[in-house]
Protein backbone atom coordinates (compact mmCIF):
# COMPACT_ATOMS: atom_id res chain seq x y z
CA UNK A 1 0.00 0.00 0.00
CA UNK A 2 0.79 3.72 -1.05
CA UNK A 3 0.46 7.00 0.86
CA UNK A 4 0.38 10.29 -1.09
CA UNK A 5 1.27 13.32 0.61
CA UNK A 6 -0.19 15.89 -1.24
CA UNK A 7 0.24 19.52 -1.41
CA UNK A 8 -2.03 21.36 -2.95
CA UNK A 9 -1.79 25.54 -3.28
CA UNK A 10 -5.14 27.13 -3.98
CA UNK A 11 -5.05 30.07 -6.47
CA UNK A 12 -8.10 32.29 -7.73
CA UNK A 13 -8.61 30.61 -10.73
CA UNK A 14 -7.47 27.26 -9.94
CA UNK A 15 -6.58 24.00 -7.41
CA UNK A 16 -3.00 22.51 -8.79
CA UNK A 17 -2.10 19.36 -6.79
CA UNK A 18 1.44 17.70 -6.72
CA UNK A 19 2.22 14.55 -5.48
CA UNK A 20 5.32 11.90 -4.07
CA UNK A 21 4.24 8.61 -3.30
CA UNK A 22 6.65 6.84 -0.68
CA UNK A 23 6.23 3.37 0.26
CA UNK A 24 5.18 2.32 4.16
CA UNK A 25 3.46 -0.05 6.05
CA UNK A 26 -0.10 -1.61 4.54
CA UNK A 27 -2.54 -0.32 7.29
CA UNK A 28 -1.35 3.77 6.02
CA UNK A 29 -4.38 5.27 4.28
CA UNK A 30 -4.15 8.55 2.79
CA UNK A 31 -3.32 11.78 5.01
CA UNK A 32 -3.46 15.13 2.50
CA UNK A 33 -2.00 18.33 3.29
CA UNK A 34 -3.32 21.92 1.55
CA UNK A 35 -1.55 25.20 1.50
CA UNK A 36 -4.06 27.55 2.93
CA UNK A 37 -1.80 30.58 3.10
CA UNK A 38 -3.16 31.87 0.09
CA UNK A 39 -6.52 30.85 -0.44
CA UNK A 40 -8.73 32.84 -2.15
CA UNK A 41 -12.63 33.07 -3.88
CA UNK A 42 -12.69 30.44 -6.30
CA UNK A 43 -16.26 29.22 -5.82
CA UNK A 44 -17.18 32.15 -3.74
CA UNK A 45 -21.27 32.21 -3.09
CA UNK A 46 -22.48 35.12 -0.44
CA UNK A 47 -24.33 34.99 2.03
CA UNK A 48 -24.32 37.57 3.88
CA UNK A 49 -27.99 38.18 3.84
CA UNK A 50 -28.76 35.44 6.53
CA UNK A 51 -32.20 34.76 7.09
CA UNK A 52 -32.96 35.31 10.82
CA UNK A 53 -35.46 32.76 11.05
CA UNK A 54 -33.51 29.95 9.52
CA UNK A 55 -31.26 30.70 12.68
CA UNK A 56 -34.09 29.71 14.75
CA UNK A 57 -35.52 26.99 12.31
CA UNK A 58 -35.11 23.86 14.84
CA UNK A 59 -35.74 25.64 17.91
CA UNK A 60 -39.06 23.18 18.58
CA UNK A 61 -36.43 20.20 19.07
CA UNK A 62 -36.28 19.97 22.70
CA UNK A 63 -33.71 17.60 23.74
CA UNK A 64 -32.58 17.41 27.56
CA UNK A 65 -35.35 19.83 28.92
CA UNK A 66 -34.07 19.55 32.26
CA UNK A 67 -31.33 21.95 31.18
CA UNK A 68 -32.26 25.81 30.54
CA UNK A 69 -31.50 26.76 26.92
CA UNK A 70 -28.69 29.63 26.81
CA UNK A 71 -29.70 30.55 23.26
CA UNK A 72 -31.73 33.74 23.75
CA UNK A 73 -29.85 36.15 21.77
CA UNK A 74 -29.72 37.04 17.77
CA UNK A 75 -27.22 38.87 15.93
CA UNK A 76 -29.53 41.90 15.87
CA UNK A 77 -29.68 41.86 19.60
CA UNK A 78 -25.83 41.94 19.93
CA UNK A 79 -25.24 44.64 17.43
CA UNK A 80 -23.76 42.60 15.41
CA UNK A 81 -23.41 41.89 11.12
CA UNK A 82 -22.44 38.65 9.96
CA UNK A 83 -21.56 37.43 6.29
CA UNK A 84 -20.09 34.27 5.25
CA UNK A 85 -18.78 32.77 1.58
CA UNK A 86 -17.52 29.94 0.26
CA UNK A 87 -13.84 30.46 -0.99
CA UNK A 88 -12.78 27.10 -1.85
CA UNK A 89 -13.80 23.70 -1.78
CA UNK A 90 -11.81 20.67 -1.75
CA UNK A 91 -12.03 17.28 -2.92
CA UNK A 92 -8.66 15.13 -2.35
CA UNK A 93 -10.46 12.12 -2.66
CA UNK A 94 -14.18 12.69 -3.60
CA UNK A 95 -15.17 8.84 -3.24
CA UNK A 96 -13.51 9.19 0.85
CA UNK A 97 -15.35 10.78 3.25
CA UNK A 98 -13.08 13.83 5.36
CA UNK A 99 -12.71 12.02 8.84
CA UNK A 100 -10.71 15.04 10.16
CA UNK A 101 -8.72 18.02 9.38
CA UNK A 102 -6.44 20.52 11.26
CA UNK A 103 -4.78 23.82 10.44
CA UNK A 104 -1.08 24.16 11.22
CA UNK A 105 1.40 26.76 10.32
CA UNK A 106 -0.81 27.69 7.09
CA UNK A 107 -1.20 24.02 5.71
CA UNK A 108 -4.27 22.46 6.47
CA UNK A 109 -3.97 18.70 7.07
CA UNK A 110 -7.18 16.41 5.44
CA UNK A 111 -7.49 12.88 6.07
CA UNK A 112 -9.66 10.59 4.23
CA UNK A 113 -11.53 7.38 4.54
CA UNK A 114 -12.02 5.73 8.05
CA UNK A 115 -8.52 5.22 9.01
CA UNK A 116 -7.31 8.54 10.53
CA UNK A 117 -9.08 10.00 13.11
CA UNK A 118 -7.15 12.72 14.62
CA UNK A 119 -3.84 15.14 13.82
CA UNK A 120 -2.46 16.86 16.24
CA UNK A 121 1.48 18.25 16.60
CA UNK A 122 4.41 18.59 19.04
CA UNK A 123 7.21 19.92 18.41
CA UNK A 124 7.77 19.96 15.07
CA UNK A 125 6.56 17.21 14.31
CA UNK A 126 2.36 15.67 13.54
CA UNK A 127 0.73 12.84 15.46
CA UNK A 128 -1.69 10.93 13.15
CA UNK A 129 -4.44 8.91 15.09
CA UNK A 130 -5.35 5.46 13.44
CA UNK A 131 -8.09 2.91 13.23
CA UNK A 132 -5.60 0.16 13.87
CA UNK A 133 -4.65 1.15 16.91
CA UNK A 134 -1.83 3.10 16.03
CA UNK A 135 -0.48 6.75 16.57
CA UNK A 136 1.80 7.62 13.82
CA UNK A 137 4.56 10.21 14.19
CA UNK A 138 5.71 12.19 10.80
CA UNK A 139 7.90 15.02 10.12
CA UNK A 140 8.04 17.59 7.00
CA UNK A 141 11.01 18.55 5.46
CA UNK A 142 11.04 22.18 5.35
CA UNK A 143 12.53 22.70 2.36
CA UNK A 144 10.11 20.02 -0.08
CA UNK A 145 7.11 20.48 2.72
CA UNK A 146 7.04 16.56 2.36
CA UNK A 147 6.04 14.48 5.03
CA UNK A 148 7.85 11.33 5.73
CA UNK A 149 7.09 8.89 8.72
CA UNK A 150 9.42 8.29 11.94
CA UNK A 151 7.67 5.81 13.99
CA UNK A 152 4.58 4.23 15.11
CA UNK A 153 3.89 4.38 18.82
CA UNK A 154 4.14 2.58 21.18
CA UNK A 155 7.85 2.26 19.65
CA UNK A 156 9.98 -0.86 19.40
CA UNK A 157 12.01 0.34 21.96
CA UNK A 158 9.32 1.07 24.49
CA UNK A 159 8.04 -2.33 23.31
CA UNK A 160 11.30 -3.37 24.33
CA UNK A 161 11.91 -1.85 27.35
CA UNK A 162 8.38 -3.89 29.02
CA UNK A 163 7.57 -6.95 26.91
CA UNK A 164 9.97 -9.24 29.87
CA UNK A 165 8.26 -8.37 32.49
CA UNK A 166 4.64 -10.10 32.65
CA UNK A 167 3.69 -7.24 35.20
CA UNK A 168 3.54 -5.05 31.86
CA UNK A 169 0.24 -7.22 30.36
CA UNK A 170 -3.21 -6.38 30.87
CA UNK A 171 -6.30 -8.41 30.03
CA UNK A 172 -7.75 -7.31 27.15
CA UNK A 173 -10.38 -10.03 26.38
CA UNK A 174 -10.59 -13.31 27.35
CA UNK A 175 -7.26 -15.44 26.59
CA UNK A 176 -5.99 -12.36 25.12
CA UNK A 177 -3.15 -10.06 26.82
CA UNK A 178 -1.34 -7.10 25.43
CA UNK A 179 1.41 -4.58 26.87
CA UNK A 180 -0.64 -1.65 28.78
CA UNK A 181 1.36 0.71 26.46
CA UNK A 182 -0.80 -0.54 23.33
CA UNK A 183 -4.22 0.60 22.29
CA UNK A 184 -5.98 -1.95 21.83
CA UNK A 185 -9.24 -0.66 19.68
CA UNK A 186 -9.27 2.62 17.13
CA UNK A 187 -7.29 5.80 18.48
CA UNK A 188 -10.16 8.16 18.08
CA UNK A 189 -8.76 11.38 19.75
CA UNK A 190 -4.85 13.69 20.30
CA UNK A 191 -4.42 16.66 22.19
CA UNK A 192 -0.77 18.19 23.33
CA UNK A 193 0.17 20.07 26.43
CA UNK A 194 3.55 20.74 27.37
CA UNK A 195 5.30 17.98 26.22
CA UNK A 196 2.73 15.00 26.92
CA UNK A 197 0.77 13.78 23.96
CA UNK A 198 -2.64 12.51 24.99
CA UNK A 199 -4.62 9.82 23.42
CA UNK A 200 -8.50 8.35 23.68
CA UNK A 201 -9.34 5.23 22.13
CA UNK A 202 -12.54 3.27 21.90
CA UNK A 203 -10.82 0.57 24.26
CA UNK A 204 -11.98 3.05 26.80
CA UNK A 205 -8.75 4.27 27.64
CA UNK A 206 -6.53 7.37 28.31
CA UNK A 207 -2.86 7.12 27.65
CA UNK A 208 -0.16 9.93 28.23
CA UNK A 209 3.25 10.01 25.69
CA UNK A 210 6.15 12.23 26.62
CA UNK A 211 6.99 14.21 23.56
CA UNK A 212 11.17 13.77 24.30
CA UNK A 213 11.84 9.97 23.96
CA UNK A 214 7.83 9.05 22.66
CA UNK A 215 7.45 6.70 25.78
CA UNK A 216 3.62 5.83 26.93
CA UNK A 217 4.55 7.53 30.65
CA UNK A 218 0.59 6.50 32.03
CA UNK A 219 -2.49 4.50 30.89
CA UNK A 220 -5.64 5.32 32.16
CA UNK A 221 -9.06 3.06 32.07
CA UNK A 222 -11.18 6.23 32.01
CA UNK A 223 -14.67 5.24 31.22
CA UNK A 224 -17.40 2.24 30.82
CA UNK A 225 -17.31 2.46 27.03
CA UNK A 226 -15.71 3.87 23.75
CA UNK A 227 -14.15 7.32 24.05
CA UNK A 228 -14.92 9.58 21.14
CA UNK A 229 -13.13 12.67 22.19
CA UNK A 230 -10.44 14.13 24.65
CA UNK A 231 -9.46 18.07 24.98
CA UNK A 232 -6.64 19.80 27.77
CA UNK A 233 -7.16 23.14 28.93
CA UNK A 234 -4.29 25.47 29.61
CA UNK A 235 -3.90 24.52 33.13
CA UNK A 236 -3.33 21.17 31.98
CA UNK A 237 -6.38 19.60 33.24
CA UNK A 238 -7.67 17.04 30.61
CA UNK A 239 -11.15 16.11 29.66
CA UNK A 240 -12.31 12.78 28.27
CA UNK A 241 -15.96 12.42 26.32
CA UNK A 242 -17.15 8.94 25.78
CA UNK A 243 -20.27 6.75 24.08
CA UNK A 244 -20.92 6.08 28.49
CA UNK A 245 -22.75 9.82 28.15
CA UNK A 246 -20.09 10.84 30.98
CA UNK A 247 -17.29 13.92 30.75
CA UNK A 248 -14.30 12.98 33.22
CA UNK A 249 -12.02 15.86 34.47
CA UNK A 250 -8.08 14.77 35.09
CA UNK A 251 -5.35 15.86 36.45
CA UNK A 252 -2.31 15.89 38.33
CA UNK A 253 -3.13 16.58 42.14
CA UNK A 254 -0.71 18.93 44.22
CA UNK A 255 2.50 16.84 44.81
CA UNK A 256 2.18 14.44 42.57
CA UNK A 257 3.42 12.74 39.46
CA UNK A 258 0.58 11.05 38.23
CA UNK A 259 -2.87 12.14 36.44
CA UNK A 260 -5.55 11.21 38.45
CA UNK A 261 -9.98 11.75 38.07
CA UNK A 262 -10.67 14.97 39.80
CA UNK A 263 -14.81 15.34 38.33
CA UNK A 264 -17.18 13.59 36.59
CA UNK A 265 -19.64 15.44 34.59
CA UNK A 266 -23.16 13.81 33.81
CA UNK A 267 -25.57 15.40 31.92
CA UNK A 268 -25.95 13.89 28.67
CA UNK A 269 -28.48 11.35 27.52
CA UNK A 270 -26.40 9.80 24.90
CA UNK A 271 -22.91 9.24 23.96
CA UNK A 272 -20.93 12.84 23.90
CA UNK A 273 -19.18 12.90 20.49
CA UNK A 274 -17.33 16.21 20.56
CA UNK A 275 -15.24 18.34 23.49
CA UNK A 276 -14.09 22.49 22.95
CA UNK A 277 -12.47 24.50 25.15
CA UNK A 278 -12.56 28.58 25.47
CA UNK A 279 -9.00 30.27 25.07
CA UNK A 280 -8.28 30.22 29.06
CA UNK A 281 -10.02 27.12 29.50
CA UNK A 282 -13.08 28.42 31.99
CA UNK A 283 -15.86 27.20 29.45
CA UNK A 284 -16.27 23.37 28.47
CA UNK A 285 -18.70 22.71 25.51
CA UNK A 286 -19.70 19.13 24.59
CA UNK A 287 -21.95 17.54 21.72
CA UNK A 288 -23.75 14.90 21.73
CA UNK A 289 -25.92 12.92 20.19
CA UNK A 290 -28.55 14.01 21.75
CA UNK A 291 -28.68 17.23 18.98
CA UNK A 292 -27.30 19.34 22.26
CA UNK A 293 -24.48 21.26 23.18
CA UNK A 294 -23.91 22.02 26.71
CA UNK A 295 -22.11 24.29 28.17
CA UNK A 296 -20.06 24.15 31.46
CA UNK A 297 -18.56 26.79 33.42
CA UNK A 298 -15.75 26.60 36.24
CA UNK A 299 -17.47 27.01 39.53
CA UNK A 300 -15.57 29.31 42.06
CA UNK A 301 -15.92 27.06 44.79
CA UNK A 302 -14.50 24.00 42.86
CA UNK A 303 -11.70 22.68 40.67
CA UNK A 304 -14.38 21.31 37.81
CA UNK A 305 -17.35 22.35 35.63
CA UNK A 306 -21.21 22.65 36.10
CA UNK A 307 -23.22 22.51 33.72
CA UNK A 308 -25.22 26.36 33.04
CA UNK A 309 -27.21 25.46 30.02
CA UNK A 310 -27.17 23.94 26.53
CA UNK A 311 -27.81 25.47 22.69
CA UNK A 312 -30.09 23.93 20.58
CA UNK A 313 -30.64 24.21 16.93
CA UNK A 314 -28.53 20.96 15.35
CA UNK A 315 -31.23 18.57 13.37
CA UNK A 316 -29.08 15.62 14.49
CA UNK A 317 -25.89 15.03 16.18
CA UNK A 318 -23.27 16.82 17.04
CA UNK A 319 -19.93 15.34 15.68
CA UNK A 320 -17.61 18.49 16.12
CA UNK A 321 -16.81 21.86 17.88
CA UNK A 322 -13.71 23.77 17.40
CA UNK A 323 -13.53 27.42 19.47
CA UNK A 324 -11.74 30.26 17.77
CA UNK A 325 -11.79 33.70 19.41
CA UNK A 326 -14.72 34.15 21.13
CA UNK A 327 -16.60 31.92 18.78
CA UNK A 328 -17.60 28.11 18.84
CA UNK A 329 -18.41 26.60 15.42
CA UNK A 330 -20.04 23.31 16.03
CA UNK A 331 -20.73 20.49 13.02
CA UNK A 332 -23.46 18.03 12.64
CA UNK A 333 -24.78 14.94 11.01
CA UNK A 334 -27.69 17.58 9.76
CA UNK A 335 -24.65 18.57 7.29
CA UNK A 336 -24.78 22.28 8.69
CA UNK A 337 -22.10 24.11 10.75
CA UNK A 338 -23.46 26.64 13.39
CA UNK A 339 -21.40 29.58 14.94
CA UNK A 340 -22.40 30.77 17.97
CA UNK A 341 -21.14 34.24 20.39
CA UNK A 342 -21.80 34.43 23.63
CA UNK A 343 -23.27 37.76 25.02
CA UNK A 344 -22.54 39.39 27.79
CA UNK A 345 -24.96 38.10 30.31
CA UNK A 346 -24.22 34.70 29.74
CA UNK A 347 -26.43 33.96 26.85
CA UNK A 348 -25.65 32.72 23.25
CA UNK A 349 -26.52 33.52 19.70
CA UNK A 350 -26.44 31.69 16.77
CA UNK A 351 -24.72 34.27 14.37
CA UNK A 352 -25.18 31.77 10.94
CA UNK A 353 -25.35 28.60 9.51
CA UNK A 354 -23.46 27.97 6.91
CA UNK A 355 -25.02 25.27 4.84
CA UNK A 356 -23.51 23.35 1.45
CA UNK A 357 -22.15 19.75 2.60
CA UNK A 358 -23.70 16.89 1.00
CA UNK A 359 -23.43 14.71 3.99
CA UNK A 360 -22.53 14.92 7.79
CA UNK A 361 -20.03 17.92 8.97
CA UNK A 362 -17.04 15.25 10.84
CA UNK A 363 -14.49 18.22 11.33
CA UNK A 364 -14.03 21.45 11.92
CA UNK A 365 -11.11 24.18 12.16
CA UNK A 366 -10.57 27.41 11.94
CA UNK A 367 -7.95 30.45 12.19
CA UNK A 368 -7.88 34.32 12.13
CA UNK A 369 -5.82 36.23 10.57
CA UNK A 370 -4.52 38.14 13.52
CA UNK A 371 -5.96 41.40 13.10
CA UNK A 372 -8.57 42.87 14.63
CA UNK A 373 -11.07 43.05 11.59
CA UNK A 374 -13.42 40.36 13.08
CA UNK A 375 -12.65 37.77 10.01
CA UNK A 376 -12.13 34.25 10.28
CA UNK A 377 -11.24 31.62 8.13
CA UNK A 378 -13.63 28.29 8.76
CA UNK A 379 -12.52 24.83 7.66
CA UNK A 380 -15.02 22.12 7.26
CA UNK A 381 -14.51 18.54 6.59
CA UNK A 382 -17.59 16.64 5.44
CA UNK A 383 -18.10 12.76 4.55
CA UNK A 384 -19.14 13.53 1.11
CA UNK A 385 -15.48 14.18 0.34
CA UNK A 386 -15.63 17.79 0.19
CA UNK A 387 -13.41 20.09 3.10
CA UNK A 388 -14.94 23.63 2.79
CA UNK A 389 -13.00 26.86 3.33
CA UNK A 390 -15.41 29.72 4.22
CA UNK A 391 -15.01 33.26 5.05
CA UNK A 392 -16.70 34.20 7.93
CA UNK A 393 -17.04 38.30 8.84
CA UNK A 394 -18.28 39.38 12.02
CA UNK A 395 -18.72 43.00 12.31
CA UNK A 396 -20.83 45.60 14.65
CA UNK A 397 -23.44 47.23 12.88
CA UNK A 398 -22.03 50.55 12.63
CA UNK A 399 -19.02 49.69 11.45
CA UNK A 400 -17.96 48.68 8.12
CA UNK A 401 -17.51 45.45 7.20
CA UNK A 402 -13.79 44.51 6.33
CA UNK A 403 -12.61 43.29 2.99
CA UNK A 404 -9.31 41.43 3.28
CA UNK A 405 -8.66 40.60 -0.51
Amino acid sequence: MKVRSWLATCSSSSCTTTAQDSTIPSSQKQLFISDTSSATSSSSTSSADTCSSSLHSNLSLQTLPSVPSLQKLSPETLNLSVSHTTTTSLKPRPTLPITCLSVHHNLLYTASSHEINAVAFCDGRVFTAHQDCKIRVWCMASSSKRHKLLTTLPTVNDRLRRFILPSNYVNIRRHKKQLWIEHADAVTGLAVHKGLIYSVSWDKSLKLWRSTDLRCVQSIKAHDDAINAVAVSADGTVYTGSADCRIRAWAKPFGEKRHALIATLEKHKSAVNALALNDDGSVLFSGACDRSILVWEREDSANHMAVTGALRGHGKAILSLFNVSDLLLSGSADRTVRIWRRGPDGMYGCLAILEGHAKPVKSLAAVTDGASNGVVMVFSGSLDGEAKVWQVTVSNINSPIPNIF
